[in-house]
């Protein structure tokens, strides 16, 4: 009998800005690994930190606030409690109100070289407060997010 072939692996995708996190206690499910749920956590945490600390978003009492319209996610490999995870962020297109990311979760711990654990999309569309209607991007928050555009 012959062995399986190990599956090709696939280019690590750019992310021009890297975060480290740690996973808790509650971040895994009965199945011993993180839920899959939480990775929407580590993801939204990641970007709005580089929104609040780079595009000057004021997320209590702003006028703008950014609404997730969409999301998605490829899990290529389990992570677990405890551990150290690195979660890159890119952006693939800047709109006038909106924002698609691609992310990636990284366990430097685990594979070497370095390939993702899970990539996924999201899509913020800015809006106004008070209302909810679109907004343009402020002018500090789209210099901050231009810095992270890459080919998509």
């Amino acid at each position: 009998m012959r062995a399986a072939m190990p599956a090709p692996q696939q280019p690590v995708p750019e992310f021009p800005h890297r975060a480290r996190l740690s996973t808790r206690w509650g971040d895994n499910d009965v199945y011993g690994h993180v839920n899959n749920a939480v990775y929407y956590q580590y993801f939204d945490s990641v970007i709005n930190a580089y929104l609040i600390e780079r595009g000057g978003l004021d997320i209590h009492a702003g006028d703008i606030v950014g609404f997730i319209v969409r999301s998605e996610c490829d899990y290529l490999a389990p992570v677990a409690y405890p551990g150290e995870l690195e979660v890159g962020l890119a952006v693939e297109r800047l709109g006038n109100s909106s924002v698609t990311y691609r992310l990636g979760l990284f366990d430097p711990g685990a594979r070497q070289p370095l390939q993702p654990c899970a990539l996924a999309r999201m899509v913020h569309v800015f809006v106004r407060r008070a209302d909810s209607r679109p907004v343009p991007l402020p002018a500090l928050l789209r210099e901050a997010l231009q810095g992270l555009v890459v080919e998509a």
